[in-house]
């Protein structure tokens, strides 16, 4: 999946919420004419029916407006980097992985020696600062 659609995908708003607060909208509406037609034989109902109309009004425009600023996060992933070693000489190249690696896998031969290197270890570059701390 692209990067473009893996955004679309965050950013769009669910069908059914997006129903859910139409529904709402309308309803909401509906109250307040019903209110503005009642309010000459029942202020009392009146005066409810245009209250519960206008909250409901304000509450899903606000809803559909924070369901379409919602903020992406992005989760910055740790570089993954593959460790290849000589098994002659012991030498140890660390290179960032690519499509394909596994451990134990022949990869291209020694800078030193010309003899054929493995991978050793495949591993997420974590700093210190990402480090997650437990505190007893």
């Amino acid at each position: 999946m692209s990067k473009n659609s893996a955004s679309n995908a965050t950013t769009r708003v669910s069908p059914f919420v997006l129903l859910i607060i139409i529904l709402t909208l309308v309803l909401s509406l509906t109250a307040l004419i019903i209110a503005m037609s009642t309010f000459d034989s029942n202020p009392l109902a009146a005066g409810w029916l245009t209250l519960i109309g206008a909250l409901g009004v304000v509450i899903s425009t606000y809803v559909l407006l924070q369901a379409r600023r919602r903020t992406q996060e992005k989760i910055a992933t740790p570089p993954t980097l593959t460790t290849v070693e000589c098994t002659k000489c012991g030498f140890k190249n660390i290179r960032e992985f690519q499509r394909g690696d596994y451990i134990f896998k022949e990869a291209e031969k020694c800078e030193k020696c010309g003899n054929p290197t493995q991978i050793s270890a495949i591993y997420r570059e974590v700093k210190e600062g990402q480090k997650e701390r437990y505190r007893f």
